[in-house]
Order: C-alpha cells, then sequence, then structure tokens
C-alpha cells in the first residue's frame, strides 16, 4: 500500500489502514508520560495561582511562573474513576482510572511530550523535558544553542531574543499500543489540541508566539536526544516576552541536516518505558520518515486562499464582542460527555457566542503564511443543527469573516449521524449542535508533500480545543470524535466537488454529570 493510500484510508477506512488481527494488550500499556531515569532535575513550586483574570506584563519570567505556565499547559490537574454504565454492579467489574489535563487526549493516553529550550535568570541555560507526573524540569543537555535552533528553523526567527522554546513531539507508543496504525491521524490531532492550549495560556501569560510546522526534524530531534525510532518532534513554538523578528533575518544559504547534526555530539538518554514488549510501528515510521525535511531550501510558505461566497441562504449571527471569558474556569468545567449529554434548547447568542469567542482566539503566527495578517485558516467550522433558538434545523457552514451560517440544507441529521458513528458511545439525539472541523482533501499535498497530512490535523486539533474551552464557557459539554463514518459527513456538507473532507466530529451541548469519582490535585 502506498502512503498516499495509507492516509487516505485513515479517513476513509481504517480496517485497511490497521494492522489485521489487532489486540490490545492492556496489561502491557505504556505510560500516559515519560520518565527519565538518572538526570539532573528542577522541582516546580506546587502552589499554582487559582486564577489568571490579572493581566499579565509581558516580563522574561522566572522559573516559578514557567512552572505555573507548565501546569495550565500540560500538567496533570486531576485524577478520575469511572466505571462503564454496561459494567455497573457486575462481579468483575473495575474502575477505569485516568489522569487529567487540561488538554483532552484520545483514551486519555497522551501520546505527546513537551520539551522546552530555556534561557531564565534563575535557571541553567539548556533542553529541558517537563515532567507532567512530577511537575519538573528535566535537564537534558545544557549550554546555548541559539545558532542551532535558528538555523533549524531556516533563520525564520530571532532564537537569541525568545527566552523559551518549546518543542511539542509525538512518542509512538503511547497510544499505538491501543489504537494501531489510526495513532497516526490521532497523533496529529492530539499534538494540535496541546498546541492550542499551549497559545491560550500563553496569551495569558503575556508572552508572544510563534508557530513552526516546518523545521530540519533530524536536528532537533538530535538537540533533545530523541530516537527516531520512538519519538519525533511535531511543531517547534518559540516564546518571547517582548519584541522579536517573527520573520526572521531575510534570506540565508540553504542549511542540510547532516551538516547540522554534526554540531552537537549526540546524547544517550535513560528512560522507563513500562510496556514490557513494544511491538513494532512501520507504517508510522515510514511516514514519519517521508515527511521530514532535510534541507531548510525546501521549507514553503502557502498562497491565500481564496474566501469561497455562493448564493446560498446565509444567515446572519448577532454580533458578539470577541471579549473574553475566564480562562481557568473554563479549563476546569472542560468535560467530554458520552451518554451524558441532555437536549436543551441553544440561543443565539449562546451559539454565535461559542463560535465567535473559538474564532477570534484561533489567529496564531505561522511559519507557513507570508505575513501575520489574519488570513483566512486553513480549516474551518461545519455543523449540524437541531433545536438552536431562530435558525432552522439543518447543516451549515460557518464564515468566521462575516460571522454569518451558510446553508447547506435544511432537516434533522441527528439519525444519519449516529448511524455513522463505530461505537454508540454518544447518544446524538441528545445533542444540539454536532459541530465537524473541515479541511482540505488534498493536505496541500502538492506544496508540503506528507508533512502537509500532519499539520493539517495539528491545526484541525488547535481549533478543536478552542472550540472545548468555548463551549465549557458557555457551560457545554464537547466530545471530540474520530469513531465516525467520514462519507457520511462529507456527503451531508456535500464536501466531495470542493476538495474538502471532515477531520473530527465534536457534539456539543447541555450535560448531566456521570458516575465518576474524581478530584483536583490543587487544594
Amino acid at each position: 500500500m502506498s502512503l498516499e493510500a495509507f492516509l487516505h484510508n485513515l479517513q476513509y477506512d481504517i480496517n485497511r489502514a490497521n494492522q489485521p488481527n489487532w489486540e490490545v494488550d492492556w496489561e502491557d500499556g505504556p505510560l500516559p508520560y515519560k520518565l527519565y531515569r538518572g538526570l539532573p532535575v528542577v522541582p516546580l513550586n506546587l502552589e499554582i495561582p487559582l486564577s489568571l483574570t490579572d493581566e499579565q506584563q509581558p516580563l522574561k519570567p522566572d522559573v516559578e511562573r514557567i512552572g505555573h505556565f507548565l501546569w495550565y499547559v500540560y500538567g496533570i490537574s486531576g485524577v478520575s474513576q469511572s466505571v462503564h454504565p454496561e459494567d455497573f454492579g457486575e462481579d468483575g467489574s473495575y474502575p477505569i482510572h485516568s489522569y487529567r489535563r487540561f488538554a483532552p487526549s484520545g483514551g486519555a493516553l497522551y501520546p505527546n511530550e513537551l520539551y522546552l529550550y530555556l534561557k531564565l535568570d534563575d535557571l541553567p541555560h539548556g533542553i529541558y523535558h517537563y515532567d507532567a507526573a512530577h511537575h519538573r524540569l528535566v535537564l537534558l543537555r545544557d549550554g546555548n544553542v541559539d545558532s542551532y535552533v535558528e538555523r533549524a528553523l531556516g533563520n525564520r526567527c530571532d532564537i537569541s531574543t525568545c527566552f523559551a522554546t518549546a518543542f511539542i513531539s509525538v512518542r509512538y507508543w503511547k497510544n499505538f499500543f491501543k489504537y494501531n496504525n489510526f495513532s497516526y491521524r490521532l497523533q496529529g490531532l492530539d499534538a494540535g489540541v496541546l498546541m492550542g492550549q499551549f497559545l491560550e495560556t500563553s496569551k495569558r501569560f503575556g508572552f508572544e508566539t510563534g508557530v513552526y510546522a516546518q523545521f530540519l526534524d533530524s536536528p532537533i530531534n538530535h538537540l533533545l536526544g530523541l530516537t527516531k525510532e520512538e519519538e519525533s518532534v511535531y511543531s517547534v513554538i518559540p516564546l518571547s516576552a517582548g519584541a522579536t523578528n517573527w520573520a526572521g533575518r531575510g534570506k540565508n544559504s540553504a542549511v542540510t541536516a547532516e551538516e547540522l547534526c554534526r554540531e552537537l555530539p549526540a546524547i544517550s538518554l535513560g528512560h522507563y518505558e513500562r510496556s514490557g514488549k513494544v511491538r513494532e510501528f512501520p507504517r508510522l515510521l515510514e511516514v514519519n520518515e517521508a515527511s521530514k525535511f532535510n534541507c531548510t531550501g525546501d521549507f514553503q510558505t502557502l498562497v491565500k486562499q481564496p474566501v469561497r461566497r455562493t448564493e446560498e441562504k446565509e444567515i446572519q449571527l448577532p454580533e458578539i464582542e470577541s471579549g473574553t471569558y475566564d480562562f481557568v474556569e473554563a479549563c476546569n468545567k472542560r468535560h467530554s460527555p458520552e451518554m451524558d449529554f441532555v437536549m436543551g434548547k441553544v440561543s443565539q447568542e449562546q451559539f454565535a457566542t461559542l463560535l465567535k469567542s473559538a474564532t477570534h482566539s484561533y489567529s496564531f503566527r505561522s511559519d507557513l503564511d507570508n505575513v501575520f495578517d489574519g488570513q483566512e485558516p486553513r480549516v474551518s467550522i461545519y455543523g449540524c443543527l437541531y433545536n438552536v433558538e431562530g435558525i432552522p434545523n439543518g447543516a451549515y457552514a460557518y464564515d468566521s469573516g462575516r460571522h454569518s451560517l451558510r446553508e447547506i440544507g435544511t432537516g434533522d441529521y441527528r439519525l444519519q449521524l449516529q448511524s455513522g458513528l463505530s461505537l454508540d458511545n454518544v447518544n446524538l439525539l441528545q445533542v444540539p449542535l454536532c459541530l465537524h472541523i473541515i479541511g482540505r482533501k488534498d493536505y496541500f499535498k502538492d506544496t508540503l508533500g506528507y508533512r502537509g497530512y500532519r499539520i493539517m490535523q495539528m491545526e484541525a486539533g488547535m481549533l478543536v480545543q478552542r472550540l472545548l474551552l468555548s463551549s465549557a464557557a458557555a457551560g457545554f459539554g464537547g466530545h471530540p470524535l474520530l469513531g465516525f463514518d467520514t462519507t457520511v459527513t462529507d456527503g451531508i456538507y456535500k464536501l466531495d466537488s470542493e476538495n474538502l473532507t471532515t477531520l473530527i466530529q465534536i457534539p456539543v451541548g447541555p450535560f448531566r454529570e456521570k458516575a465518576w469519582m474524581r478530584g483536583s490535585l490543587l487544594s
């Protein structure tokens, strides 16, 4: 099977993409976090502020503030125990124990890891891993590597003016053990959700950020001491407290991965792997290898996409100020209901606020764009609506620029959407808003190659997290789903002729709390 066919099957026929006769060995599963052994550690302050409502000054942080920042980005915020309803009261049933973070993850497996190049006044400069299990930093490599990181990014950012640079990686086995080859699609989305949480938290701390999805993979992995058969970086996000040249220093001679790797010695780092047997995932390694950049001269920018205007009926939504919400409260309230949705009326104001808030916060600097000018996003929001005040039941596309809905079809699509679920773990008849993230079917392959697929998944995940936080702020639950029939949703939205496809499904609406035990890790 070609890689192009493999990625197509990930979207439309997962059984053909997965390895046959797959059985999950739950007893030998990996930990949802990475643990290094025998390396210097820096404990972080556990007295996390319970509010971030005050406007943060754009100042270079100290270790304490970085610790608070990292906890809101990717720290373990709570633990929970729950029992499947069908198992409740049965002999031999056991509770499901999960660690919770503010960014959701498929199966709560958290395949991503967070590394940082830190240059703080009260911390040795160097490369660190954020150990979420212990809320601490682990020193992997010390020293100043400004020039190295700059060249790995193609001299497109002035790293010397940044107090930190974050690296978000994917550790393949952490969710491959459950999801098989389907984990490749899920890992990109999970990385995007984490990136979305990272950028939203950065705003609350007064940090400036830029997202780099194109970089020399081997040198960045080499810098962090990652083994390519186990883990690879997906995105690089520099952080600055002041003015920074995000576009870089103009044209420079191309740098190759091979020559850059020679500049730093390799580091061998020991870590604990709970799984006794790590199974092979050749497809993931193959597509990751095909997605790599080996020369900075291969980096690309994307041409601004024209805004689609049609003669279809348009519904103008109520004008809502792009106000802020209580970020900490939204993080704490974010919940992924399953059979816990309860049908209720949604007002136009609630719906308009949810969409406006999510898309307004989605704007970010990207190395795929020539300038940061708020151009049309490469992923967008569609939705099947039911019981929304003043809006006929039907399928719609949201135009963020005009803050309006474009009518695609009218009627009740809930049964059709329910029939497309691979698992009946959500009752869509109780859901007023079934939102979908839509992206390019060809994932900009002509320009970005196979790198485009994972970039598209990450950008979808970034929008998902904004929608989840906005939904939580409105008092709703939202449950990201990949177990749905893409041909059903593509048919509802008439996407076949538009080179578009459905990337992820998010039922959103009122819910009742399910039976579970959960506790915050904050007193």
